[in-house]
């Protein structure tokens, strides 16, 4: 027996001695065909837990479909520089670790579909620099973060989201992809597609926004532009889907769902002069309290109905459109908050509704009272020199206090104001006098 092992032994080293490259061993379970042109790992069906640590580093193809591979780790895919197709597909991935993908630069497929993956954040798609095609279907995604496409956002020519749970996506993100050629996301829970984001895709060919709860859909380039198909929305037909009726592609099954006379009707059977819409008419328009004092605080409501409903925004006294800033705060119901009031919201505030079909304007007159200015019981010290009013919110001391003043404010204008402390005497406990004004040239509250 033992010399017949002996000659084996030698043969074996004849194979994988000095000059002879060994063959990369191949994970259990795996196929590794020699034959392939490239190094491939062959790993559907067979049963896998996890994504197997011996992989060859070298392979270009790792199909790791129909498996049970519930988590993928930071260094299950770590050195494969060189892997350009990667498939996981129906394998019930709830959890992609930050960076799992960090080393595929060269990755231009990957399938993720049929697992149950709840989110995307950035860090997990990361490293994927020359991705071409992102297959995400049939999973659980609600939300996805705006940096999770940021890695390849010049190189992805199709993105399949379809049947997930998605109520929005990062439509920013997405127009930033220059390159992508098909978008797919059916079955989703969508309400909004933002106006002009398709419009940014140059390259877009296909879009299916099939079964979400889209009322509207913004117009797409064209003609020849991207092929579409919207059906399953609940569509309300009116002069804002004239474009989508005047496309003319076969087999368009967008139904419309309101208003009442159109219900249940195709789209594309619809005579255009039926497709109206209805010019707004704002129904309320008010402030809360209608008169306040400088700095204090005021709400402005308006309310308007049109088909489709009004955009509301607002114009200041000066006739310039009301943005949100420090001071003043637009709500998305259409009312305005003037956190802290100045003079110059005394005057007349615009409410104006638009939609389609034209504009409608309501004026609400707002009433800003000035601060008093603050006497002293020295008429030396509190003899006014401007014409006033002063738009100081505080200055010195208060008439009302019971214990003695510590400040004086004189030659009070409209402009300016002298502040004179009283040293001669002596108040208890007082380290510190603060003073707090502001200026009809800038309205954020300075600190003395």
């Amino acid at each position: 027996m033992a010399k017949l092992l002996v000659p084996l032994v030698v043969l074996g080293a004849a194979v994988s001695g000095p000059g002879v490259p060994a063959s990369p061993r191949c994970p259990p379970r795996c196929l590794c065909p020699s034959a392939a042109p490239s190094p491939t790992l062959l790993c559907a069906r067979t049963g896998l837990l996890a994504v197997p640590p011996s992989l060859d580093r070298g392979a270009v193809e790792l199909r790791l479909a129909d498996n049970f591979i519930g988590a993928v780790g930071r260094t299950d895919f770590a050195n494969m520089s060189s892997l350009v197709h990667l498939t996981l597909s129906r394998n019930g991935l709830r959890r992609l670790a930050p960076g799992a993908f960090a080393d595929l630069r060269a990755l231009r497929a990957l399938h993720l579909d049929g697992n149950r993956l709840p989110a995307l954040s950035g860090p997990q798609l990361r490293g994927l620099a020359s991705l071409r095609h992102l297959i995400l279907a049939n999973n659980q995604l609600a939300a996805i973060d705006a940096a999770a496409f940021a890695a390849f956002a010049a190189t992805v020519e199709d993105l399949d989201l379809s049947h997930n749970n998605l109520p929005a996506l990062p439509w920013d993100a997405v127009a930033a992809m220059g390159s992508l050629a098909t978008l797919t996301l059916d079955h989703n829970l969508l309400e909004r597609v933002p106006a002009g984001a398709v419009a940014r895709l140059p390259r877009l060919a296909r879009l299916d926004l099939t079964a979400n709860r889209l009322r509207a859909l913004p117009p797409v380039p064209g003609p020849p532009g991207p092929a579409l198909a919207a059906g399953g929305n609940p569509l309300h037909c009116n002069c804002e889907l004239l474009w989508l009726r005047r496309v003319s592609q076969p087999g368009r099954l967008e139904t419309c769902a309101t208003p009442a006379p159109l219900a249940g009707r195709l789209l594309g059977g619809i005579p255009e002069e039926e497709l109206t819409c209805r010019a707004p008419s704002v129904t309320s328009a008010a402030a809360d309290p209608p008169a306040v004092t400088e700095g204090q605080t005021l709400r402005l409501g308006c309310a308007a109905v049109g088909d489709p409903p009004p955009a509301l925004h607002w114009l200041g006294p000066d006739g310039r459109l009301v943005q949100n800033g420090s001071r003043r705060s637009v709500g998305s119901d259409g009312s305005l908050e003037l956190r802290v009031a100045t003079l110059r919201d005394h005057g007349g505030f615009t409410c104006v509704a638009a939609n389609a079909a034209g504009e409608a304007a309501a004026r609400v007159d707002v009433v800003v009272l000035p601060l008093p200015v603050p006497r002293g019981r020295d008429a030396e010290d509190t003899e006014v020199t401007g014409p006033g009013p002063s738009d100081m919110a505080q200055a010195g001391g208060n008439d009302t206090w019971d214990r003695p003043r510590a400040t004086v404010a004189a030659e009070v204008t409209g402009s300016s104001a002298r502040i004179r402390w009283l040293p001669q005497r002596h108040l208890p406990g007082v380290r510190m006098v603060q003073i707090q004004y502001n200026s009809s040239a800038d309205d954020a509250l300075v600190y003395r």
